[in-house]
């Protein structure tokens, strides 16, 4: 089996002499895994966006409520709201980046460097 050719996305790879079909499959468990987190870290972008594009509309909710005659009401609004941390300390860009840094590149490191060492690439 070991020179038998795998099927990927429609091109033919030759499997490396002496990798397994355990190997494989737990290598490409891995990596589906990995594709899960790329899904992950783009609800975390779609996330940081929506929440500054709802800080934006929440300005100008204030605004219209300056408008409107509703300075205290306004004043509530822009001090309890706008500009809010989702997580005290941390900004949404913030959760994105510890997210990358401590789980998403680790990750993608170890993915990368298992398949070098146990299928050659």
């Amino acid at each position: 089996m070991g020179d038998e050719q795998i099927m990927e996305q429609g091109t033919a790879h030759l499997r490396p002499a002496g990798v397994s079909d355990k190997t494989v499959e737990a290598l490409g468990a891995l990596s589906k895994a990995l594709e899960t987190t790329e899904r992950a870290r783009g609800a975390l972008y779609e996330f940081h966006q929506l929440t500054g594009t709802a800080d934006f509309q929440v300005g100008d909710a204030v605004r219209l409520l300056r408008e409107a005659g509703h300075a205290e009401e306004a004043q509530t609004v822009e001090r309890e709201i706008l500009g809010r941390d989702v997580i005290p300390g941390h900004w949404t860009f913030q959760i994105v980046e510890a997210y990358n840094r401590t789980y998403h590149r680790p990750f993608t490191d170890l993915e990368h460097r298992l398949v070098q060492d146990l299928a050659q690439g």
